[in-house]
């Protein structure tokens, strides 16, 4: 299974990637009414339907179902016809480089062709001057994506990877005149993106985004380009919401209307003709659609674009930190009532967080008095802070609630990873049995590099081993306290256990990440 973002590509040399799709449902006839059933002898109970008042039983059926939009047509004509003319194919054209060995037009060359050659008139007719193990001009590559019109004066929402690295953008309405279009702006965290239409000599179709949360199983139809077909609709219905689709902390609607690549950058509609999401990532083991495709929320996706719109670019808060969630182990390490919150398993240089009082190791639980769920949550609300506010970080250390005041960055387009070494595996160990591991002194490394107590061994029944735990980690803290030595270590699980933890947390290091691990520590 893999998650697939649907752009289509192709041109007579190469094809990045492809798509097809084609409407899966036809109409649908109206839902049964479910019928009065099972009355017998009204006469005898003293009342006939007659007798009853016809508002009460009108009344009595409008409590039965409640819903926020008629229900379904018995086709979707009308809506396609409303809201089509706004829905545009993207073309965009890359310029790529020919492989090496290659002729002027992408074409495999001759080798060494000789100067007289009978195939050298041919060679030049159709396959371009000679040019033996070198590289031909670059030439373009045409890709196909699809969009949507949102003004009056021509701007277009679609989706950052149809037309990242583009030399050339132009739109369509299915298939008809083309309007070449500039880039406003765009968000690669959202996968979203702004253009506008260079023609200013009329005024163009558009359509809204909803203002309306949509809810799970509200009808959609998706209506885009799959393959180049433009003007394809599909309709289904809003399988799910809050999907984390791997690609960052925002969260994406899931929906059953058949999209396969090509589809990217269009929208869903609801059944009132308004944007619901935009179109950006498909489920599928092929590649082609199998019912579960993905939709930026249009609550999200309006703020993101009013950014693009007035400012080219979406600029979020920035913490600088890495975080894991809290698990229950790890919060009875910290004393805390639930597991709830970010843990601090690393800070970035330079980043905002250094240049304040956080640790690794504290675990927020609340920015500007909104608590903190998850690492996700976290990550959302301060992104939707702005650069150079002051946050105020709630956090829990050495069992204990504290205010810290961080004044934010502006998050980076590129993620800073602190530098940090692979220690070398050694034999030296001294045992510790409670915790099923055998550790060794960091001298014992041979690298000064290497700060804190190295794990040899791991017991394959033990607890350290069922957390993942594995011989060549390095343990950095215990209990909050840096560690160098496996006494120190030891030292920290006796303290946790006068303090009656049921968890002992240490923060480990394991290649190139760091991690928080609370073992459980052995009653009586």
């Amino acid at each position: 299974m893999s998650l697939t973002q649907h752009n289509q590509t192709s041109n007579a040399s190469s094809v990045d990637v492809q798509a097809k799709s084609a409407p899966r449902r036809g109409a649908l006839k109206s839902l049964p009414v479910l019928a009065l059933a099972g009355v017998m002898g009204a006469g005898a109970l003293g009342f006939s339907m007659s007798n009853v008042p016809t508002a009460a039983l009108a009344q009595e059926q409008s409590n039965t179902v409640v819903t926020p939009f008629p229900g379904a047509p018995a086709s979707f004509a009308d809506l396609v016809e409303q809201v089509q003319g706004a829905v545009v194919s993207i073309h965009v054209t890359n310029e790529v480089e020919s492989p090496k060995g290659f002729g002027n037009n992408g074409s495999r060359s001759i080798p060494q062709l000789p100067k007289g050659h009978p195939l050298e008139e041919f060679f030049k007719r159709f396959n371009g001057t000679p040019n033996p193990g070198g590289r031909g001009p670059a030439r373009p590559s045409l890709a196909q994506g699809s969009g949507f019109i949102i003004s009056p004066d021509g701007y277009v929402v679609t989706n950052n990877h149809v037309i990242d690295k583009a030399s050339k953008i132009s739109v369509s309405v299915s298939g008809d005149e083309k309007w070449d279009a500039d880039l406003i702006g765009k968000d690669a965290r959202t996968d979203l993106a702004l253009l506008k239409i260079k023609d200013t000599s009329r005024p163009f179709k558009f359509v809204r985004f909803s203002k309306r949360q949509a809810r799970v199983g509200d009808w959609v139809i998706a209506v885009g380009n799959p393959f180049g077909l433009g003007g394809t609709v599909t309709a289904g219905i809003v399988s799910a919401k809050s999907r984390d689709i791997g690609s960052g902390p925002y969260d994406y609607l899931q929906i059953d209307a058949a999209v396969n690549r090509g589809n990217s950058g269009g929208p869903t509609f609801n059944l009132q003709g308004e944007v619901v999401g935009v179109n950006t990532a498909i489920f599928s083991p092929s590649g082609g659609n199998v019912g579960i495709a993905f939709a930026v929320p249009a609550k999200l996706a309006t703020e993101v674009i009013s950014d693009l719109r007035s400012e080219g670019t979406v600029k979020r808060g920035w913490l600088g930190v890495r975080i894991q969630n809290v698990t229950e182990d790890i919060a009875d390490s910290l004393g805390m009532s639930k597991a709830a919150g970010a843990m601090i398993t690393d800070i970035t240089e330079g980043g905002p967080a250094e240049k304040s009082a956080l640790k690794v190791g504290d675990a927020i639980i609340g920015v500007n008095e909104q608590p903190i769920k998850n690492s996700r949550d976290l990550a959302r609300k301060v992104a939707s802070l702005e650069p150079n506010d002051v946050a105020e970080v709630l956090v829990m250390r050495d069992g204990g609630e504290r205010t810290i005041d961080v004044k934010l960055g502006t998050f980076p387009g590129g993620k800073k990873l602190a530098k940090l070494t692979t220690p070398k595996k050694d034999k030296i160990t001294e045992e510790m049995e409670e915790l099923g591991l055998t550790l060794a002194p960091s001298s014992a490394s041979g690298n000064d590099d290497v700060k804190g107590v190295i794990v040899t061994n791991v017991k394959p029944d033990s607890e350290a081993a069922t957390k993942g735990i594995q011989p060549g980690d390095i343990i950095l803290e215990v209990a909050g306290r840096k560690v160098t030595e496996p006494e120190q270590v030891e030292a920290g699980v006796r303290k946790a256990e006068k303090r009656g933890r049921r968890a002992v947390l240490l923060r480990i290091q394991s290649g190139e990440n760091q991690r928080f691990i609370a073992l459980p520590l052995k009653k009586g």
